[in-house]
């Protein structure tokens, strides 16, 4: 997945829009005539690793980008959405698992895909592991069993080995690479 086309036309106005770098600022913006901005700012997305006895599950996704690779459930947070919500929400549609959303685990970045993951370690407590709309299996790993050659996208690997640091008896916490360039898949 990548940014995307830049908008032609203001939102607010209707009228053409150029790139320009607009006094005390460093980058192009996106301006109208009239001088709105179109700001181009990332995306939210939430997401949980579900946890029951220190088995973590994960979501085989059956949707592109990753498709037929493992996943945290997640996806974008809607409008007037708590982003703990978002991630709860998530959760359930994709894995059909109940959860009690607790604390963050991460922020993670993928810029060239323009999103920034917020991950939360959730408790499970109801519900039953079965697929959803946007994913083909659902099933737990304990911290050494994570199929990390099958991982959806860099967001995930980092989150998953921030929680596996977490755990008793394993290592330092993950430190991502500052500037992050592309996905397993890409």
């Amino acid at each position: 997945m990548t940014i995307g086309e830049e908008p032609s036309f203001c939102p607010a106005c209707g009228q053409a829009v150029v790139q320009r770098v607009l006094e005390e600022d460093h980058r192009p913006r996106l301006v109208c005539p009239n001088g709105h901005v179109t700001w181009r700012n990332p995306r939210l997305v939430v997401g949980t690793l579900p946890v029951r006895d220190g088995r973590v599950f994960l979501a085989r996704r059956s949707i592109e980008p990753g498709a037929g690779r493992w996943t945290y459930p997640g996806g974008f947070l809607e409008i007037g959405e708590a982003a703990q919500e978002g991630a709860r929400r998530e959760t359930e549609e994709e894995t059909k698992l109940l959860v009690e959303v607790g604390g963050l685990i991460g922020v993670y970045s993928r810029p060239h895909a323009a999103v920034v993951t917020l991950v939360y370690e959730a408790n499970v407590v109801g519900g039953q592991a079965l697929p959803g709309s946007e994913t083909s299996e659902v099933r737990d790993f304990g911290p050494d069993e994570i199929p990390w050659l099958e991982l959806a996208f860099t967001t995930v690997e980092s989150a998953l080995r921030d929680w596996v640091a977490s755990q008793p008896g394993h290592g330092p916490r993950h430190t991502p690479e500052l500037y992050v360039f592309g996905d397993p898949i890409e």
